[in-house]
């Protein structure tokens, strides 16, 4: 069988994970000057040999998301225009992907030009994990691998051998996230928290559809952002006889007051992933790594071996 080698670069925006990755696959990281001119211009300048070369950049495009999205894109030409053979892009964060539809009148599809921008600088290929919707997956005409963090959390929570656990779904939309893991949890039961969201960023929990009374409950959803989705989920659970409330999301955007408002509420812990950078210690945040996941990943697609045999 065929097997190539290749280079990874790391962008400015979680330089610690892009080490981590590398370090799993038993590489350095190759060398780029990555600056901004006086005006904000972001200028990249690639400081060793690619011709010929099969690249992958290691770049979540999260805060501040646009810097980050333009700093890779600016990194992708400057690779082609030095002759790398193809380039990976593995973003463990996909920026704008909640913009995914025309959800009101008179909306852009975000996601979809993200897409579209990516593919105009001849990206080859997206290793990415838990789009907002599996749907922006077809916005591309490239290879776009969706990896599942559930395959992190299911270790982590047979760790906590609960007895009585169950799944929770904070919403309509991520009731197939909520069962597909509760699926891969042996076919646990499933709840839904059904809310009402006046306008973005707040919402107002209504009910609870399903028995949680002495119950363990794990809500799952793919990103926490303000947390008071999950914030107020949690006091309801817990109101509805919940014995533990835990959230697992995969990306902890944690903006605003997101890690005040965890520590002040109803929840005994909150699982996050390290897709995002995010600083300081919390006594109710749990990062797991998925560096080594990537990692695999990476290694699989240029040995050319299966990935999705990874999730089954």
């Amino acid at each position: 069988m065929k097997t190539r080698s290749f280079k990874i670069f790391s962008g400015s925006a979680h330089p610690s994970f892009s080490k981590e990755v590398a370090r799993h696959l038993n590489v350095g990281l190759s060398k780029a000057i990555l600056g901004h001119f006086s005006d904000g211009e972001i200028n990249v300048q690639i400081n060793e040999s690619v011709r010929g070369r099969d690249v992958c950049i290691v770049q979540p495009t999260c805060a501040p998301v646009n810097d980050n999205l333009m700093e890779l894109l600016i990194m992708v030409d400057a690779l082609k225009r030095s002759s790398a053979s193809s380039i990976t892009a593995v973003i463990p964060y996909f920026g704008y992907a909640r913009q995914d539809r025309k959800a009101a009148p008179r909306v852009p599809i975000s996601a979809k030009l993200v897409a579209d921008l990516m593919q105009t600088v001849q990206i080859d290929r997206i290793i990415t994990m838990d789009l907002h919707a599996g749907q922006i997956q077809g916005f591309f005409n490239i290879p776009v691998d969706n990896l599942y963090g559930s395959i992190v959390f299911k270790d982590y929570i047979l760790s906590r051998a609960f007895k009585n656990h169950i799944i929770a779904s904070p919403d309509i939309g991520g009731v197939s996230r909520a069962r597909y893991f509760a699926s891969q949890m042996g076919g646990l039961d499933l709840v839904i928290v059904d809310k009402r969201r006046e306008r973005a960023n707040e919402a107002e929990v209504m009910n609870i559809i399903g028995d949680v009374n002495k119950r363990d409950v794990i809500l799952i959803d793919d990103m926490i952002d303000t947390a008071g989705t999950i914030c107020k989920a949690a006091a309801m659970l817990k109101a509805r006889g919940a014995h533990s409330v835990m959230a697992i999301g995969t990306h902890a955007v944690l903006s605003g007051n997101a890690i005040k408002r965890i520590q002040e509420s109803a929840l005994d812990e909150v699982v996050v992933t390290n897709s995002i950078p995010h600083k300081g210690k919390h006594a109710k945040i749990t990062t797991l790594s998925v560096a080594p996941l990537f990692a695999e990943v990476i290694r699989r697609i240029y040995h050319n071996e299966s990935v999705h045999s990874l999730f089954v």
